[in-house]
């Protein structure tokens, strides 16, 4: 069993912390408003769920799920995701986060400004282009045809390997589509954002993405 910790525990977040324990591990939940204000998620989680601060909630999951604001990520804890596998879930949208001139520009990427937020942990970009219902309930069987894929980014291949297997636990194929810095390729205005792809589909989607 594998405790995945929760730094922001919104709509994604909360979907993804289902699916977890769904698939049969813990999760430990924060937001940026305290763990008090998370007890009836925590509550309709029931025993496998608790919340703490995004401190503890970094210190005790064996991996860790960033899914809040990107203007808030410099927040997010260093110390205690030092060598754990982070999985940032967010997009860049600038009428939520403010102009970001090196994503304007284009110099650099929403995950790649994590990764350099967290020099020594794996980042590992997922879960950024689905709706958050959908994720919650399309997941299906590991050979089902026309099976659902998700696309997923990262430097590590060990740590991309990890994500895969947990993505396919949730019911999702997985669609490696390179280091981080290819994770514009999956965003917002690209067309694999969004739509329901089977890997086929979702890989042609990728290569199809300009920038």
């Amino acid at each position: 069993m594998t405790t995945i910790g929760f730094i922001g525990s919104g709509l994604i977040g909360g979907t993804v912390a289902r699916l977890a324990i769904a698939a049969g591990h813990d999760v430990v939940l924060s937001n940026s408003r305290g763990p008090e204000t998370l007890a009836d998620l925590v509550a309709q989680l029931g025993p496998h769920a608790s919340a703490g601060t995004a401190t503890e909630a970094a210190e005790r999951g064996d991996i860790v799920v960033v899914s809040i604001p990107l203007k808030a990520y410099r927040d997010v804890p260093v110390e205690p995701l030092a060598g754990k596998i982070v999985i940032d879930t967010n997009n860049y949208y600038w009428q939520r986060d403010g102009r970001i001139a090196e994503l304007d520009d284009k110099a650099a990427t929403s995950s790649g400004l994590l990764q350099g937020r967290l020099p020594t942990s794996e980042v590992v970009k997922a879960f950024n282009h689905i709706q958050f219902e959908e994720l919650g309930n399309q997941g299906q069987p590991a050979g089902t045809a026309d099976r659902r894929a998700l696309a997923i980014v990262g430097d590590d291949a060990a740590a991309k390997s990890t994500v895969t297997k947990l993505l396919d636990s949730f019911g999702y194929d997985v669609v490696d589509a390179g280091p981080l810095d290819q994770g514009w390729r999956f965003e917002p205005d690209h067309p694999a954002y969004g739509p329901r792809l089977n890997s086929g589909e979702l890989t042609a989607a990728l290569a199809s993405a300009q920038r």
